[in-house]
């Protein structure tokens, strides 16, 4: 199944039945969940690791197998900085994005420690061709996938903000990552987690269907060597639409389910 025309079905609300009730009028298009991946391959989605080229699926670590979608650590030795993104490849403004996940196994060795249980889908990202080929993280707002060790707390649905800034309380907050009120989420048990994104105006983190996390107007942060190319090249400072991808940053995970559902500009 090709993703992106199906996408392109559904530049508001998303295909959705407008048939006419038996004997009355035509009913309003109710908005539909689309899947981003099918389940059987990688078809829509192209992957970006630090020192290669795009297009290079680094030691096959994207993959799919069983159904899932697979980040797989069994071909490396090392790690050695080789950041990874799966990049989809229709960007979005205002939409819900729903992912199912669990980590598995060990962290590949030579990982930082931070990374431990550490994944995450960046949001309004730049688009993968812009990257740098030894650029780590594309500039974009990231929503942590967070593991508990076991023992320790850990919030999970976290905010990181590589190349970028957002607004909290009315005031722009520059400091890197920023924590949710969420539980900790020790084991591999599967966890549902959301996004709500709305353009320029507000995105929400949301697990077990509670919001953990809010901030506002997302932006480029002037700051930051890889924002200023891109605003050297014409890019807006606000972030109002972008990129999607799904991290590989040296943990092993699985994604069941990854899904969208386009909403209507306010």
């Amino acid at each position: 199944m090709k993703l992106l025309p199906l996408l392109l079905c559904l530049p508001v609300l998303a295909c959705a039945s407008t048939d006419p009730a038996p004997d009355g009028p035509t009913q309003p298009a109710v908005p539909t969940w689309v899947p981003l991946f099918n389940g059987s391959d990688l078809d829509g989605w192209t992957p970006k690791f630090t020192g290669h080229d795009l297009g290079v699926n680094y030691k096959d670590t994207f993959r799919v197998e069983d159904g899932l979608l697979r980040v797989s650590y069994d071909n490396w030795e090392t790690f050695e900085g080789k950041f990874g993104h799966l990049f989809f490849e229709a960007p979005f403004s205002h939409y819900r994005l729903r992912v199912e996940y669990r980590f598995v196994g060990d962290q590949c060795p030579g990982g930082p420690g931070w990374a431990f249980r550490n994944s995450g889908v960046m949001l309004h990202g730049q688009s993968a061709q812009s990257m740098t080929r030894g650029q780590e993280f594309p500039a974009s707002i990231e929503a942590q996938l967070l593991g508990g060790d076991g023992q320790n707390v850990r919030a999970n649905g976290n905010l990181c903000t590589p190349g970028t800034h957002v607004v909290m309380g009315g005031e722009l907050v520059k400091r890197h990552c920023i924590n949710s009120s969420s539980k900790t989420y020790h084991g591999d048990d599967w966890v549902t987690f959301e996004v709500e994104v709305r353009g320029h105006a507000v995105i929400r983190h949301l697990l077990d269907g509670e919001v953990v996390l809010e901030y506002h107007n997302p932006q480029l942060d002037e700051g930051d060597g890889d924002a200023k190319r891109l605003l050297a090249a014409g890019a807006e400072v606000a972030l109002s639409a972008g990129t999607l991808s799904l991290q590989a940053e040296s943990h092993p995970l699985d994604f069941r389910r990854v899904e969208i559902l386009v909403l209507e500009s306010e």
